[in-house]
């Protein structure tokens, strides 16, 4: 007989997110990732809550591709990539990817939270100074985390794109052995871009290593979607790169490191997430490899994602919204409390629009917002009636 307690206890939270209005309902899809969708129980609804910013998750070339991965090397690895062997797609992937990014050598991983979990706890050592920007995204906080209790090295937090304080922190650590900024490159919650040349000078200035997870904007910045680095004209000075398969490039799973040789050499000897977990599973790797080999062919949809992100900010603002400014797909509009972001998408679904609402604490008490995210496949009706159900939802709730 299971203890009584447990599931009680879990239950008493559960029903205390439900009074205070946080708590967080799954909505089931009957169709393929796309501008608009099938939903249970909602019939056909206008998406603006998926990553899936070049529209490459209904891709026809990448679908076929997953299929013929399948079909060729089967369900997956059985096994840990050193032990039973690693497909070839795995490494036609990676190469793909660090031409991609502008890097000399990348590794996969299942997941690109398991990137960067491995790639941090893996490469610092007790002495190693790590300093994270305070907006980073969970992943990156847990890994500092994990490497923290595991080699002792010392961390430290700069506020948000504050560049004083995080030469502040550098000066203060001179006398580390190594020295590591971790930044994103998109901040997810706030859609603002990290001061990546400035940042890339401070490192130089205090001889530091430069980590950046670019999973909102490989395939998003940039004239050709290679990421922040290409946004800034320095391709190839970043030192160390890790993304998401999950995002705009297919949307299905998956990460990557990408670096220099030595280093993922190394991630493949010591990195316990890459050590213990399977690889890829080929349909994904076959599908991820079609969706970074469409965007190389097809820098137009970028530029489609750019004008489509362009149109939808300033339709929102002329409703007479004020998102937070900013130059990518993530368009976040503040609306107050963790219940009043929930209450607002709530309503925005049944006006078809489905859109997420993020409170505390995933962000700041009292800055709880509708994070709407734009795609290369929405279409100018998609957006125009997104904003129309904007107006009434709003109106309704006293917004605007």
């Amino acid at each position: 007989m299971t203890n009584p307690h447990f599931a009680k206890s879990l239950a008493a939270q559960l029903d205390q997110f439900r009074s205070d209005g946080v708590y967080k309902q799954l909505l089931y899809l009957d169709s393929p990732q796309s501008s608009r969708v099938k939903m249970e129980g909602h019939g056909d609804v206008i998406i603006l809550s998926s990553n899936n910013y070049l529209g490459l998750a209904e891709e026809p070339s990448v679908i076929e591709a997953g299929v013929d991965g399948l079909r060729r090397y089967g369900a997956g690895t059985g096994s840990v990539r050193f032990i039973c062997g690693t497909f070839t797609i795995h490494r036609e992937l990676e190469a793909a990817l660090a031409r991609f990014v502008g890097c000399e050598s990348a590794l996969s991983y299942v997941s690109a939270w398991n990137a960067n979990e491995g790639l941090t706890t893996t490469i610092v050592e007790e002495g190693d100074f790590v300093v994270s920007d305070a907006l980073n995204h969970a992943s990156i906080i847990d890994s500092i985390r994990l490497a923290k209790a595991i080699t002792k090295c010392t961390t430290a937090v700069y506020k948000h794109s504050d560049l004083d304080d995080l030469r502040a922190k550098l000066d203060a650590n001179r006398g580390a052995r190594r020295k590591l900024i971790w930044t994103d490159g998109v901040f997810s919650m706030e859609g603002a871009i990290a001061k990546l040349p400035d940042i890339l000078q401070i490192a130089r200035d205090h001889d530091a290593i430069v980590i950046m997870d670019d999973s909102h904007a490989t395939g998003v910045l940039g004239r050709t979607g290679r990421g922040t680095a290409e946004h800034f004209g320095v391709v190839g000075e970043v030192d160390v790169i890790t993304s998401t398969l999950g995002k705009a490039l297919g949307g299905a799973a998956g990460g990557f490191v990408a670096g220099p040789a030595a280093l993922t050499d190394f991630l493949t000897q010591r990195s316990r997430p890459q050590l213990f977990s399977n690889a890829l599973p080929p349909t994904v790797a076959a599908s991820a490899l079609a969706s970074v080999q469409f965007a190389v062919a097809h820098p137009e949809r970028v530029e489609q994602l750019r004008e489509n992100a362009r149109y939808f900010r300033e339709q929102i603002i002329e409703a007479g919204f004020k998102p937070l400014p900013g130059e990518t797909p993530i368009v976040p509009i503040i609306v107050g409390e963790t219940s009043a972001a929930i209450r607002m998408s709530e309503m925005l679904l049944a006006e078809g629009v489905f859109v997420t609402g993020f409170g505390f604490p995933v962000v700041p008490q009292g800055q709880a917002r509708v994070r709407c995210q734009i795609s290369a496949s929405h279409t100018r009706d998609d957006l125009d009636t997104a904003v129309r159900a904007f107006r009434r939802v709003g109106a309704k709730l006293g917004i605007i």
